[in-house]
């Protein structure tokens, strides 16, 4: 597997690729200059190192994700927990409810998530 680290420009960037991808280029170009305020010459130094990456990919002026938000998601996710709280999720959300309040849908939320987890490692 490939670790998809992206600094944080990188993850605004994608955002936008993510929620319009298929883009033609040059309107990628427009797009990052009115979300990102950058020039044309760093959107395209972006684009190339994230396509000789494996992230993105630009073919014939269209461009489009190869790696889905959700795979960068979950490294990002998993890389901060390694970091912050050796990689144990109840730890983290011990450390974060002490101060977090949890609306009864987030909850519910939450169960849901946890009862299709422990399902899918049953079967």
């Amino acid at each position: 597997m490939s670790d998809y680290k992206l600094f944080e420009s990188e993850y605004k960037f994608m955002e936008l690729i993510w929620t319009h991808a298929p883009i033609n280029s040059t309107e990628l170009v427009k797009l990052c200059t009115e979300e990102l305020g950058w020039k044309k010459s760093t959107t395209y130094t972006v684009l190339r190192k994230l396509c000789e990456r494996g992230i993105t990919k630009n073919v014939d002026a269209m461009v489009t994700y190869i790696v889905p938000r959700e795979e960068i998601q979950r490294q990002e996710s998993k890389a901060f927990l390694d970091k912050t709280f050796n990689g144990s999720l109840p730890l983290f959300l011990a450390s974060f409810l002490k101060k977090e309040t949890l609306s009864k849908q987030e909850l519910k939320e939450l169960k849901r998530i946890i009862d299709e987890s422990t399902n899918e490692a049953e079967d």
